[in-house]
């Protein structure tokens, strides 16, 4: 029997979530420091990082390294792996969480730039930190992976076309990593719907209430808190034989 009491203890462990100053990482940071782990807080604005930082260490006592990094960049995500392993020696758990869905007014006006844009932090940086920090699992303790992605990944539309791309292939490269880094690394992947993070001051809340009440069977959108339980059964030994899943965290859209 498993020990049930300490199924999601992440004591003595080490993670590194991107994105991981606001919204769904911010979440996950915090939730990840309170189960016991050191944390790796990486996001572009290093004053936010250093923020949330101070407030895992005032909180939970756990130690807290802020970084700045774009992981669009192949050189600072390169930097990233490098400073999370000078600094704790380890990397245990990895969230692949930073994310960006630019607006855009039509297909055709979507720019080369924008698009190599949203490609590179959805889907280029998760490839490349998953492939230095993976790596360097299998050749440890092993670890494991998490890739945040999006209902829009199995259901595009037109308003976040490349994003839905970009999130597509995040998919893939969960289920082809597992296989890359099994048995030592598992690697799965949380499909996630919408959430009432800092986007969601843009929507157009009254018709998005109206139409989550249609299409989504729980009616509504989630609260960042709610994205915690999957991230924990992924990180810890609960999920000890899961590896290549896709969970959709999405109230049944």
């Amino acid at each position: 029997m498993p020990d049930v009491d300490n199924l999601f203890d992440l004591s003595g462990k080490t993670a590194l979530v991107t994105g991981g100053s606001r919204g769904l990482g911010r979440e996950i940071t915090l939730a990840f420091a309170h189960a016991g782990a050191d944390v790796v807080i990486a996001s572009r604005k290093l004053d936010s990082c250093e923020q949330l930082a101070k407030e895992v260490r005032d909180k939970t006592g756990k130690k807290a390294l802020p970084i700045a990094c774009n992981v669009g960049d192949w050189d600072q995500v390169d930097q990233l792996a490098d400073a999370a392993y000078d600094h704790f020696g380890k990397v245990d758990i990895l969230v692949n969480n930073a994310g960006m869905s630019p607006l855009y007014d039509n297909l055709a006006s979507v720019s080369e730039s924008l698009y190599d844009k949203v490609l590179g932090v959805n889907l280029k940086g998760p490839f490349r930190l998953t492939a230095l920090i993976g790596s360097r699992m299998v050749e440890g303790d092993g670890g494991s992976v998490i890739m945040v992605s999006s209902m829009a990944s199995v259901r595009p539309g037109k308003n976040a076309l490349p994003y839905a791309a970009a999130k597509a292939g995040l998919n893939a490269i969960t289920i082809g990593f597992a296989q890359a880094y099994g048995p030592k690394v598992r690697v799965n992947g949380i499909v996630a719907g919408p959430f009432l993070t800092d986007i969601a001051k843009a929507w157009d809340m009254e018709n998005f209430e109206k139409r989550a009440e249609e299409s989504i069977p729980l009616g509504r959108a989630g609260d960042p808190h709610e994205i915690v339980g999957a991230a924990l059964y992924f990180a810890s030994a609960a999920s000890s034989y899961t590896t290549g899943a896709l969970l959709q965290v999405a109230g049944g859209s």
